[in-house]
């Protein structure tokens, strides 16, 4: 009877000792999965305050339609004025629409330049600060022609034809577009300086965007040549 006893106990402890290590395991379990309710919410929360280094869809989708409309516009400006029409100009220090359209045919490949320097450079840790609220900047500032600016000597046109001005200009726009379709680069955190203090420090994507919104600014100083006094009809 003691021997049978002494069993009994053992058995009986046995299961109690079970009975606590399920429930220390379910209380451990229930307190990881509260954790998780509490605290997943502030860490998606983080991310999501994050900015992204690659160009959003709606990034993207609004740098291809800025090139698109913006080479639709220049070809519209250009394709049919004549030769007297192009070398016209309104002042002696002003440029003629050819000249225009060549300096946008030269600052595209300048611009377009300054995206792959940006991208062959290392990424900069610095690029949310140093090139934050410049996108909007640059969307406001360039189409404005209410502020000149001189452009560098190499993008000053040299008096290319008309038809080299055209074709030119389509090979390197078609490969700025393919670019902003294609890349998967993260642009954002890859920087270039511009010569200009007043944009010092931009990331890939304003560059690629930069491309366009320039050549709307001189689109629209074409427009102000054929609507200057004395243009040929």
């Amino acid at each position: 009877m003691i021997f049978e006893k002494m069993i009994c106990e053992k058995m009986i402890f046995a299961r109690t000792i079970c009975a606590k290590t399920i429930f220390a395991n379910r209380f451990s379990v229930g307190l990881l999965l509260l954790a998780s309710l509490i605290f997943s919410p502030l860490l998606n929360l983080q991310a999501a305050d994050t900015p992204s280094a690659s160009m959003t869809p709606e990034e993207r989708a609004h740098a291809i339609k800025l090139l698109r409309d913006s080479e639709a516009e220049y070809l519209a400006a250009i394709e049919n004025v004549s030769d007297e029409q192009w070398k016209w100009k309104p002042a002696p220090d002003r440029w003629s629409v050819g000249e225009t359209a060549e300096h946008i045919l030269l600052a595209e490949t300048a611009l377009f330049s300054a995206v792959q320097r940006a991208i062959q450079s290392p990424p900069n840790p610095d690029w949310q600060t140093k090139t934050a609220g410049k996108t909007e900047f640059i969307e406001k500032v360039m189409p404005d022609r209410s502020h000149k600016a001189t452009a560098p000597e190499q993008l000053h046109p040299q008096g290319l034809t008309k038809a080299e001005v055209i074709r030119r200009f389509k090979e390197v726009r078609a490969q700025t577009i393919q670019f902003a379709e294609t890349t998967q680069i993260p642009l954002k955190e890859h920087t270039y300086e511009h010569p200009f203090p007043v944009f010092n420090t931009l990331n890939a994507y304003q560059w690629l965007i930069y491309i366009p919104l320039h050549n709307i600014r001189h689109d629209q100083q074409i427009a102000e040549v054929k609507a200057s006094p004395g243009y040929p009809k």
